[in-house]
């Protein structure tokens, strides 16, 4: 509909910022009519009741324009190049890797010079866990930000990143980049400034003179950290005030209630989409807005925020993607993406987190009935939109997916979640992994588990034990699971060191910073002989480099595994095997899974149910033919191995 009274605001904003909607930002011009109905509506849906929300949406348009106005020419070019090649994130040519800057190569500077790293793995997404200032001791691992602007000095200048981003761009890599859209550090200037008693700061944060409306909220609101950090408000003395800190006593929560928050919060978005970054990864969007008497997850405005985001940054940046680091339910999960009208017009990513947590109950159990009962809900994520897939992280793997799928394979969901943290923390009798439990509840004794992907499938064990056998049993089941996520739909992201089989790290253990969180145990410190390694057939860093170095090779030829929507399930003809279909046009590849440390027979029906099937088919994997037999024959998988078969017709 036509709102005369919008375009007229927009308009005179776009003449006082000398935007030439005529000629040479057309584009811009046209991306602005065409979604300002869809942000005023967003914006007022949020807004209408606050007495400043008109004059703060025409600081918004304000802002938007100056986003573009700012954005440098050679970005430009970069938006129009992505526009041209439609959803440029759904192609099967990306490949990422995340990392802390620190413990990977030291600082910024040292990252620019080992580009040449990531190019012979195959990687050319990188993801920089935090890097902007943030307190020592009281970091978060960067996630308790004081200043969203600054780069901090462990890790260089903010030269230093523009830098490193203007190489990567050369060589066609691509750059995500966090926003912390749920807190600042308590160190943060908004954060100082309430703390020393201004009014217009407090407004920024949750803040309230005694515990009444506190505890209001703590009755339905669950502890982040029960162990380490309970309770969801901190006192603060300064003031005499208390703040909401839903994730530690020094992360103090936004109050996105107020639209000021917001336009301050979408400039910030626009100076990280002008930096370069590619992909903009929103930490903790489940928290963003507050209600009291919920939980103050995933609520409805929650998604509103996200929705307004992305419109505003299709205006005014429209060559960023947006990820949402929703780790929820499979069921919430998919609302991220959008939903109803907005469907795929959310974020543009989101973790496969469920998928990630089934894959290690697979690999547990040798059992992927649980994961199959899973996919129905997360094949609902719409055309458009992708995946982040991965099996390892800088976080705990949570086993948060729902109890009606762990029933469906036969367990009793208490028990089966028993023994996974038994068989991952390496308590149980028969397990070869080394990982440890974190954020133990002691009332519903729930926890998630730490250990980096080589401890879990068993390296760390076999190498202190000097087992040859276990270690290369270990080496079939990094290579299993990484396979596995990197071929079922969205782009793969390793974390740091598990390209070169790297084990537990505990050295987190003198530093008082880190000590309290065994998550560190899974963050190495990396140590570039060890990497050399890589180039010295035989060794253990050399398999796991090079076989991970063969699947994203391997991945880039194929364009069926672009994320197309073009995923199916085949049917679990046997239980410890599983097998999805990719298919793009004429092209089909057949990926098989065995999650067992036993041959695995796979009738050759499952393969001809799914429409004509050739006489052989071509394992891209071990460079093997296999004819198909008839249906009474069946195809035999080796121990913890996998099968990545496209059709030959001859």
């Amino acid at each position: 509909m036509y709102d005369p009274e919008l375009h007229k605001t927009i308009s005179t904003v776009l003449r006082k910022k000398k935007i030439d909607i005529g000629n040479a930002d057309n584009m811009f011009y046209t991306r602005f009519v065409a979604n300002a109905t869809a942000i005023k509506f967003l914006y007022y849906e949020l807004y209408k009741e606050h007495p400043e929300a008109d004059k703060l949406f025409n600081q918004l348009i304000e802002t938007m324009a100056k986003a573009y106005t700012e954005r440098p020419a050679a970005l430009k070019e970069r938006d129009e190049e992505k526009e041209k090649k439609g959803n440029w994130f759904l192609s099967n040519e990306i490949t990422g890797m995340s990392l802390y800057v620190d413990r990977f190569c030291d600082n910024l500077k040292t990252l620019g010079d080992k580009l040449d790293y990531f190019k012979k793995l195959g990687v050319n997404f990188l993801h920089l866990m935090p890097v902007m200032e943030s307190p020592e001791g009281e970091s978060d691992g960067g996630y308790a930000v004081a200043d969203f602007r600054k780069v901090a000095e462990r890790f260089g200048t903010m030269k230093d990143l523009k830098t490193v981003q203007q190489k990567m761009s050369a060589e066609k890599m691509y750059l995500m980049l966090d926003i912390v859209l749920n807190h600042t550090s308590s160190k943060h200037e908004w954060a100082q400034k309430a703390r020393s008693g201004e009014k217009k700061y407090q407004d920024y944060f949750y803040m309230y003179n005694d515990r009444h409306i506190p505890d209001q909220f703590d009755k339905m609101m669950p502890d982040i950290f029960p162990e380490s950090a309970p309770g969801n408000f901190t006192y603060v003395e300064e003031c005499n005030k208390w703040v909401m800190t839903v994730f530690h006593n020094y992360q103090w929560d936004l109050n996105y209630a107020n639209p000021l928050v917001f336009v301050e919060m979408l400039d910030t978005i626009f100076f990280y989409a002008n930096l370069g970054v590619d992909i903009l990864r929103i930490d903790a969007p489940a928290f963003i807005w507050k209600q009291s008497g919920t939980t103050c997850q995933n609520l409805p405005q929650a998604h509103t925020i996200l929705r307004l985001i992305k419109q505003c940054v299709q205006v005014a940046t429209p060559g960023m993607a947006l990820l949402g680091e929703a780790i929820v339910a499979p069921k919430e999960i998919m609302k991220y993406f959008g939903t109803g009208l907005y469907a795929a017009k959310e974020c543009d990513f989101a973790y496969n987190a469920t998928h990630m947590a089934l894959q290690w109950d697979a690999l547990a159990t040798g059992d992927t009935r649980v994961m199959l009962a899973a996919q129905h809900e997360i094949l609902q994520k719409p055309f458009g939109t992708s995946w982040i897939t991965y099996t390892r992280c800088h976080d705990d793997i949570g086993l948060g997916y729902d109890d009606y799928m762990i029933q469906y394979a036969g367990y009793n969901a208490y028990e089966h979640r028993k023994f996974l943290k038994e068989y991952y923390s390496g308590v149980h009798e028969l397990s070869p992994a080394k990982g440890a439990l974190f954020s133990v509840n002691p009332k519903t004794q729930d926890a998630r588990i730490s250990g980096s992907l080589a401890s879990l499938c068993g390296l760390e064990k076999a190498i202190d034990n000097n087992d040859a056998v276990a270690i290369d049993i270990a080496i079939k089941k990094i290579l299993l699971m990484q396979a596995h996520s990197f071929f079922i739909g969205g782009v793969p992201m390793l974390f740091y060191g598990d390209e070169a089989g790297y084990t537990n790290d505990y050295s987190y253990l003198n530093d008082a910073g880190k000590s309290y969180d065994n998550r560190w145990m899974h963050r190495p410190v990396i140590d570039w002989s060890k990497n050399a390694r890589a180039d010295e057939a035989g060794t253990v860093e050399q398999k796991v480099f090079s076989g991970t170095q063969q699947l994203i090779s391997i991945r880039k030829k194929l364009e069926v595994v672009s994320d197309y929507k073009n995923l199916t399930w085949l049917q679990p003809h046997n239980i410890h095997v599983a097998g999805y279909l990719r298919t793009h046009n004429e092209s089909k590849l057949y990926c098989i899974y065995n999650f067992t440390g036993e041959p695995a027979f796979l009738t050759w029906f499952a393969f001809k149910q799914h429409g004509q099937v050739s006489e052989k088919l071509y394992d891209h994997w071990k460079g093997e033919y296999h004819q198909v037999g008839f249906d009474h024959e069946y195809f035999i998988l080796e121990p913890y191995s996998f099968y990545l078969m496209e059709p030959v017709w001859e």
